[in-house]
């Protein structure tokens, strides 16, 4: 595939770095996208077509070049590349690793994440749009092909960062994806807002846990032509959640929309509810849409709260509906019994005590970094059948029996496990159960 700029061509910033041309990655609606080299280091330019190099286009991308990332995870516009001679342009951003996977490598099956990593890269995503509206800013056009992930672990990349616009400034010309547009776009009731963001992150998430849009069931599979008018009825003016309980007219056709039916059970009941609200009351009034933070609390707890099933090995997410109810857990997989281990519950935050279990900065301090560990599940030395919590924060917990003695836990040292215990740490309180 050929494309406007040539291997070997040598392009200059504004800043005056030099960026050799390497290979063509890619092309899109606005332009194309090259591995290009400078100092020995390989970044990514995005070259545009003359009809969306604008003016607009180009005053869009020096506001955002000079905000700045809000999170490592977006493959953030770093630099203008404007030849003096010509109308067109591009700008330099990092370069996406190879080992990261689209969404729809997953529908494909060529991306298997663990549900440990899925989770990771939903409390990622939500995370990543969440700082960037805090920044004041929308993204306008949340996908899944803007959305990249590592399958061994979570890690996400943001992509097509050179659409977004700040509340100060004029809503770009991108409404967004067919599919992922809220109801009142796809109308053309509205433009693109945080409100609108909110509801296309819904849909996002959607697709990478049930591979399958919220939509799309009985009423899709009946479509015979995919037209203008098809998409602004199914996605617009007569929207129908697949798992609403109080209309089950668009369900998922068995046979057809499979993914749906075999995941929809599988996760606990909280996600379900989310995602029930996100796509009955979320598709008619966008102030109650799920917020980044309500994922990101969620997909905290999902991925501390998972049990192996020791018959099969299979992960099995602890519901803690099913627990209310007194309702045994079993596995998903070979419908044997789950014997659950203790937990420790810390305000709205709760991790199962399995063996290798870590507690994380945000489980204590509720600030959401789910990246840096403050204490360890480890097996007692002398007596196998005891565990504990080793301290590996920077302060000393407070070990609280239930006759109400406590004892201090100095770091380094570790607190055993047993219901009714409490640990009091510096901002929280945890209790075993």
């Amino acid at each position: 595939m050929d494309g406007q700029l040539k291997p070997g061509a040598i392009l200059t910033s504004e800043s005056g770095n030099k960026y050799t041309v390497k290979s063509l990655l890619g092309a899109g609606g606005q332009g194309e996208v090259y591995d290009v080299e400078c100092g020995g280091t390989h970044y990514a330019l995005k070259w545009y077509f003359k009809g969306s190099a604008t003016s607009r286009q180009k005053k869009l991308l020096e506001t955002i070049i000079a905000k700045g990332s809000p999170d490592k995870c977006f493959l953030w516009p770093m630099e203008l590349v404007v030849p003096s001679q010509g109308e067109v342009f591009g700008y330099i951003m990092p370069l996406r690793p190879k080992n990261y996977k689209s969404i729809v490598d997953l529908m494909k099956k060529k991306a298997e994440p663990t549900f440990y990593a899925l989770c990771r890269t939903a409390f990622n995503c939500a995370k990543g749009y969440q700082r960037l509206h805090a920044m004041g800013a929308k993204y306008q056009d949340i996908s899944f092909g803007n959305l990249f992930f590592d399958p061994s672990n979570g890690d996400v990349l943001i992509c097509d960062n050179d659409n977004v616009s700040f509340d100060n400034s004029k809503p770009g010309g991108v409404l967004g994806t067919p599919g992922f547009m809220a109801p009142e776009i796809v109308r053309g009731e509205a433009k693109p807002s945080r409100n609108t963001d909110l509801y296309s992150l819904s849909v996002l998430l959607f697709y990478l846990f049930m591979v399958n849009h919220p939509l799309d069931g009985k009423i899709e599979a009946s479509i015979k032509c995919m037209d203008y008018a098809a998409r602004v009825k199914l996605y617009g003016t007569d929207p129908i959640f697949i798992f609403d309980p109080k209309n089950k007219t668009n369900r998922p056709l068995k046979g057809y929309q499979d993914n749906a039916l075999i995941y929809w059970p599988i996760y606990p009941e909280k996600l379900r509810e989310m995602f029930t609200k996100a796509f009955t009351e979320g598709l008619t009034a966008p102030n109650k849409r799920i917020t980044e933070p309500q994922w990101m609390d969620l997909f905290a707890n999902m991925m501390s709260g998972m049990v192996q099933c020791p018959k099969c090995g299979a992960r099995v997410f602890y519901d803690e509906k099913l627990e209310s109810m007194n309702v045994a857990h079993t596995c998903w997989n070979c419908q044997n019994t789950i014997q659950l281990p203790v937990k420790i519950i810390i305000g709205k935050n709760r991790v199962l005590l399995n063996q290798n279990s870590r507690l994380t900065h945000h489980h204590v301090y509720g600030d959401y970094d789910m990246d840096h560990y403050v204490g360890s599940v480890i097996q007692n030395p002398k007596n196998p059948n005891l565990w504990g919590i080793r301290n590996e924060d920077q302060v000393n917990w407070t070990y609280e029996k239930p006759d109400g003695g406590q004892i201090p836990i100095e770091v380094g040292k570790t607190a055993g496990i047993a219901a009714g215990v409490k640990i009091h740490f510096s901002d929280s309180v945890g209790e075993f159960k």
